[in-house]
This record gives structure tokens, sequence and C-alpha cells, in this order.
């Protein structure tokens, strides 16, 4: 059974780098057929900030890998029986969220290689060492806070039920959709300082595009965002009375008034349509299968594992083999994602005008160094947006990709 997991996770590793050397390559090899939508500078910075971008995640995956290996080659059980404990549920925290914790000591190292060299390299990275250390300690205080109750509430469901993983999977869904209520509040509370939209002119059109969709908001902010980055960005977040509108310093900086009231309209075109809650019932069936799954488990898994089936090890392994699952089940959630983003542009085309939304798109793909091209694999595994030239060509821009470039995803059609 153990060579059938750790089987699968090869497959699973092997495929995602595949995948990678894939992009690489059609990157490198379209970047030098001229630009799309940016002038050639930018077009070839943006090609080697994601090629850049990309090797690294390889080496993250290959790190993954071996840590993955480690932990089932031992050092799980290592961890569960070093543990001296007299409380069950102390016991399921600490070895857990040991788990946890190690693997993000491990791959740290990443998150500074990406921040302070490849996006200090290209123009994004506005934060300190200082910054990035408090961040990173706040992040990690909060993970181990909130993840030892959890990890205390589902112990106790695991030791107190045959039928543990249905009611685990509802707390999971209950935290799930508490996060997402409260995400603008906490994100507020610890990293970012929100101030309220003080330009009335601004403010009053914002207002007006929320009433024609019944979009009742606690309010529209203003996120300083740019202390540690320069990309453009805007989102509405929470749920019910608790929803917010966060906009990026930086949106308001370089997009006009029309322009923001387009890409605002995009996004109230994702709550229209429901799209936060269809994202949400993804997320449900994704979880409801892993926990359909690790609650029938054979107990030869555990035996050959060296370990008791006891509810530390159980969300150990649900921990561990999470990113298998979610790669399986991306390409299905990308499609639903990639759908409606098309209908939330003709939303924004609608609310704002088109020329606007055109206008938007494309000064959102400058700023952001983001390639308009990709890999077909690279879409299919990856992407929830779909190729802003598909975008573009949707909302009537008149846009040309030599066929011989490799590049083939046609609009949707109406």
């Amino acid at each position: 059974m153990i060579a059938a997991v750790i089987g699968t996770y090869t497959l699973y590793i092997l495929v995602r780098l595949y995948v990678s050397v894939m992009q690489i390559g059609y990157i490198n090899q379209i970047k030098r057929k001229g630009a799309v939508l940016m002038g050639e500078r930018e077009y070839l910075d943006a090609a080697n900030y994601a090629v850049a971008k990309e090797k690294l995640g390889m080496v993250e995956t290959f790190v993954e890998y071996g840590l993955f290996l480690i932990w089932i080659g031992g050092m799980m059980a290592w961890l569960d029986g070093a543990l001296m404990t007299q409380s069950e549920s102390t016991h399921a925290i600490m070895a857990v969220m040991g788990l946890v914790l190690i693997n993000g000591i491990v791959m740290l190292p990443f998150g500074w290689i990406a921040k302070f060299k490849i996006d200090e390299k290209y123009g994004f990275n506005r934060s300190s060492m200082g910054q990035f250390v408090k961040d990173t300690l706040i992040g990690t205080l909060l993970t181990l806070v909130i993840g030892s109750l959890m990890v205390w509430i589902v112990a106790m469901i695991i030791t107190s039920s045959e039928l543990w993983w249905v009611w685990s999977f509802a707390f999971i869904m209950a935290v799930v959709i508490a996060i997402n209520m409260f995400f603008p509040t906490i994100r507020a509370l610890f990293f970012d300082k929100v101030t309220p939209l003080e330009d009335p002119e601004l403010k009053s059109k914002i207002e007006d595009l929320m009433s024609k969709t019944g979009f009742v908001s606690s309010g529209v902010f203003i996120s300083d965002a740019s202390k540690r980055d320069a990309r453009l960005n805007a989102y509405f977040g929470g749920l019910g009375k608790a929803k917010r509108v966060i906009l990026f310093d930086t949106l308001i900086q370089k997009l006009s008034p029309s322009e923001l009231i387009a890409v605002l309209g995009h996004e109230l075109g994702h709550f229209a349509h429901g799209d936060l809650y269809k994202n949400i019932a993804m997320v449900g069936a994704m979880l409801f299968g892993m926990f359909a799954l690790f609650g029938n488990l054979p107990e030869t898994l555990y035996l050959e594992l060296g370990v008791s089936q006891s509810p530390q090890i159980v969300m150990m392994l649900f921990i561990l083999l999470l990113p298998v699952v979610s790669f399986v089940m991306m390409p299905l959630m990308g499609i639903m994602s990639r759908h409606n983003e098309y209908e939330a542009d003709r939303s924004g085309a609608e609310l704002g005008g088109a020329e606007h939304l055109v206008n938007a798109l494309k000064k959102l793909v400058s700023e952001n160094k983001s390639f308009p091209l990709s890999h077909p694999l690279y879409r299919f595994f990856h992407t929830t947006h779909p190729p802003v030239v598909d975008r573009l060509r949707a909302l009537g821009y008149d846009i040309r990709v030599n066929a011989d470039e490799g590049y083939a995803d046609p609009c949707p059609k109406e």
C-alpha cells in the first residue's frame, strides 16, 4: 500500500515538472517571435520573469518531494513517538503543527528568493527585510494559533465518532466559510493598513455601480499594498454584511477612474453570478472527497508506515497528500473559473464599458509583467483565468497571434 502512495506522489511530481519544462520551453521559444500587447523590452522582461518564477517553482517541487519521502520514510513515525505528552489532544497538536512548522521553515528560503531576488530584479518588491520578517512571524503565529485550535477539534471528533470524517468535513467547511467572511478584516488587522476611500467623486461612482448589481458593502477601502509590492490589484472580500471593496493604492495610481470602474464592474460580475459561492462549493466537493478517502484508508497502510491509526497520523497524512488531490482537481476548477471570468468580463463591459475594460486589462498585463501566452498544458493544470488575448478578443479588441506560434485557445461562443 505504501508503494502505491509513493508511486502516486511520484507521478504527481513528474507531471508537475513536465508541465513546468514545457512552459519554460514554450515561453523561451515564443518570446522571440514578436511582442504581444507590450513593447519588445516589456515583453522580454515579462517572459524572463515568468521563466525565473517557473524555474524556482521546479526547485521547490524537488524539495517538496524530498520532504514527502522523509516524512513517509520514517520521520512521521519518529516525531509521533518522540513526543512525550500525557494529553492525547496536546500530542496531536504538537505532532501536526510540528510537521507544518518544519515544512514551513524548510520552504521559507524560497519565499525570500522570490521576493528579494526575482521580484526585486523585475521591480516589484518594495518590502524591507524587516517587513518580510514581521509578516513571516505574524503569519506563522496565526497559523500556529488557528491551526492548533483546528487540530484539537478534529482530534476530538476523530476519537468520538466512527463517522469522524463526515463531521470533520463539516467543521473544516465551516472554517473555510468563516475565513472567506472575515478575511478582509483579518488582513487589515495584521498585515495591510486600510483606510476609507476619500475621493468623493470616485466613491460615488463605485457606490452607484454597486447599487446596480445589488451589492451591499460595509465600505470602500484603500489598501497600502504598495509598501510591499508594485503590482495592481483589487478584490471584494467577505460574505454577507462583512463584504468590503478593497482597492490597492497601486491600482488607483495607474488606472483612470473609468478603467477602475470597469475593473470593479468585472469583480461585481463575479458577485452577481454567485461565483464566490460556486468556488466554495468546489472546494467543499474536493474536501469531502479527501475526507471520504482518509476516513476509509486500509489499516495495512498504517502498519506499513509503522504508526497507529491515531488522529495526528491521519491529519499528517491528510496534509502531506492534499497537494496531490488539489493538483488533480485543479483542471476541473480551472475550467469553471475560466468560464466565470468570461462572464465577469461581459458584466464589466456592460457596467463600465468594453473599451475601458480593454484598456485596464492591457495596463494590468503591462504593469504586472504578466506574460500573455502560455503552453496549453500549463493552462490546463494551473490557470484560473483565460489567456488575456482571448479575454480581449471576447471584448471586441482585434489582436492577432500567429498560428505557427503554437497558440490555440479560442474565445467562447456567444
